[in-house]
């Protein structure tokens, strides 16, 4: 069988609710989804890292109606969620930051004020990363490590594909936002999906490697471009729409 057959066979078998199961296959997709909500899913991306199941029990503890309360409410009730590398702390300024931009602009807007100059969604991600950090002063490492930090670059100003880390949890998020199917919401509008990157995990990186997408062995930006150039060869308006059937392939083990 041929590699586009493979991967259109596993992209239209696994596109249905179906695949995201609390019980058998936890995804924070499946939170996510439950508020169909730009700033709730940001907030389920961006603490997606670790064991699946771990990431969604944490998520499930979250009264996400804080993001509409007082900051004074905010620190009380938060006061004793943390998760790996993030203290309470960290949770709570993430948690005013996002309620005090949500009071002024919708994430698309952000996104869209770095993206639309270049069509750059790395350029859409670094914008809503300096929102973020710019609505609530708050530094540690683990922070640092949930939100992200501005891409490096080159002397010419232009984002380095080598150096830099895969965005991975960004770029899921963008997938989530953009795309429109029975696993992505859509709730987004004015960024072509042809501009996304693929979300690169371990899963994704081991996959690839084994299926030829990537002969590269280095896990960073770069790899996640050029397995995107890749799929753009099967699917070149919806390279992204292969991301979730390579991420359960690696996930099941099946390749």
């Amino acid at each position: 069988m041929k590699l586009k057959e493979l991967l259109d066979n596993e992209v239209n078998s696994r596109n249905k609710k179906e695949e995201l199961c609390v019980k058998n296959r936890p995804d924070p997709l499946i939170v996510a989804k439950r508020y169909n909500d730009e700033y709730i899913s940001l907030i389920c991306a961006l603490f997606s890292y670790g064991k699946a199941s771990s990431i969604v029990k944490f998520l499930d503890s979250f009264d996400f109606d804080l993001l509409t309360s007082s900051e004074a409410e905010i620190k009380d009730k938060l006061q004793n969620h943390y998760y790996r590398f993030q203290t309470s702390q960290d949770v709570i300024a993430l948690f005013i930051a996002l309620k005090r931009l949500k009071e002024k602009n919708s994430l698309n807007e952000l996104f869209l004020e770095g993206y639309n100059p270049n069509k750059n969604v790395l350029e859409g991600i670094e914008y809503v990363i300096k929102s973020i950090c710019d609505a609530y002063e708050h530094t540690s490492q683990g922070y640092t490590f949930l939100i992200g930090t501005a891409p490096k670059r080159d002397k010419n100003n232009q984002i380095k594909q080598i150096g830099n880390a895969p965005y991975k949890r960004w770029n899921m998020y963008l997938r989530w936002m953009v795309r429109k199917d029975e696993l992505d919401m859509g709730l987004w509008h004015g960024v072509n999906k042809a501009d996304l990157i693929l979300p690169l995990d371990t899963h994704t990186f081991k996959v690839s490697t084994n299926l030829g997408l990537l002969s590269r062995k280095t896990y960073d930006l770069k790899s996640a471009m050029l397995i995107t150039e890749k799929l753009k060869e099967f699917d070149c308006f919806d390279p992204i729409k292969y991301d979730f059937a390579l991420y359960r392939l690696g996930q099941e083990k099946l390749v």
